[in-house]
């Protein structure tokens, strides 16, 4: 009785660690599809948050001063218009 109790163990013992390697494994694998992907992330043409929020402001003062030169040049067009 003895032995089976030693080999049921030793069994036990072999499952636990093969379990551990397997879960290091997954691990290994899955840290490396973290990489794999940043890298693929990285390699893309994107934009930081901020930087986008820059041109945007950029971009809607931009209007708003070609609004301000069109009404501009309309006053001017109605002055040369009259004259």
């Amino acid at each position: 009785m003895q032995s089976e109790n030693r080999l049921f163990d030793d069994f036990v013992k072999m499952m636990n660690g093969a379990a551990g390697t397997l879960a290091g494994v997954g691990r290994e694998a899955e840290d490396a599809f973290k990489e794999r992907v940043k890298g693929w992330i990285g390699g893309l043409d994107l934009v930081s948050r901020e930087e986008f929020e820059v041109v945007k402001a950029m971009a809607a003062a931009a209007r708003a001063d070609a609004a301000a030169q069109k009404e501009r040049l309309d006053e001017i067009e109605q002055k040369l218009a009259k004259s």
